[in-house]
């Protein structure tokens, strides 16, 4: 069994580490890619995009020992807008940025519950427990308390039963009609978060079947496409453009050529691979 769920994971990665790899001359590139007067964007998705996270780390390590300076400081300081906001995604680890975006949809005034249910309804226990604790070490907090505190109602007490890992992993089931209604309703995530929930929380912690964008056509919301390419990119965003192609009959690489432009476009089709 064991071999079969590795192969299932494999099978649904989009962004695997890269073969022989070393991150001393990755972390040359990207420096020379941003010294001096311009930016050599290009250089900087070729490697960033094609790198798996945990090479990401080490590319970072390496360029501050070669270099004196942190890579993603850096990168803020040579990039913006949306181009940014990817790169520097990918840049956190795995667990690090979903408690990133958890503790900026709970600061300042008001809270975006879309994105805190996206996330805690659709990881495992063991996940959470990860982000939990992530959560805690950056922003010396309990992630359960500042829910609690932005939260209240029926909404407060089932994001709470998920942190507290009430729900069972059944791993390797998938039921078809919940993924479908939980992909029908992260598109419709802007229009009610509480039908979100209702859904997100009948599916299976691994029926990631995840539509990365939310109302195509109505203006792209690059916060929920970021998020979701990115942290799925070495879990299964393969299933979830097949899943896409089947339920909206475009692909979503040709969908993102459609709503998005230039390096942000081009390191977004990275990510997401050759279409099914």
């Amino acid at each position: 069994m064991a071999w079969w769920k590795a192969w299932i994971e494999q099978k649904g990665v989009s962004v695997k580490s890269s073969p022989h790899f070393n991150p001393d001359p990755d972390a040359e590139t990207l420096y020379k890619a941003m010294k001096g007067i311009g930016t050599n964007e290009q250089a900087i998705i070729d490697v960033l995009t094609q790198r798996s996270n945990a090479q990401r780390q080490q590319i970072a390590k390496s360029f501050k020992a070669q270099f004196g300076k942190d890579l993603t400081e850096t990168l803020k300081s040579e990039l913006s807008s949306n181009f940014e906001r990817l790169i520097i995604a990918l840049m956190y680890p795995p667990y690090g940025y979903e408690a990133k975006e958890l503790y900026d949809a709970m600061k300042g005034l008001g809270t975006r519950e879309g994105v805190i249910i996206e996330i805690l309804a659709s990881r495992t226990k063991n996940q959470l427990q990860e982000i939990m604790k992530a959560y805690e070490e950056d922003y010396g907090s309990s992630l359960e308390e500042d829910i609690q505190a932005d939260t209240s109602g029926y909404l407060e007490r089932i994001l709470v039963c998920l942190l507290q890992g009430s729900r069972d992993d059944l791993c390797g089931f998938v039921d078809p009609g919940l993924a479908l209604q939980d992909a029908q309703c992260l598109r419709n995530m802007r229009k009610s978060p509480a039908r979100a929930l209702r859904t997100a929380s009948r599916v299976r912690p691994t029926a990631h079947w995840r539509r990365p964008c939310s109302q195509w056509g109505a203006g792209t919301h690059d916060g929920t496409l970021i998020r979701n390419i990115v942290s799925r990119s070495e879990i299964d965003l393969n299933f979830i453009k097949c899943q896409f192609k089947e339920m909206y009959g475009k692909t979503l690489s040709s969908m993102i050529m459609e709503d998005t432009s230039s390096d942000y476009k081009n390191a977004l089709l990275n990510l997401v691979g050759s279409d099914p």
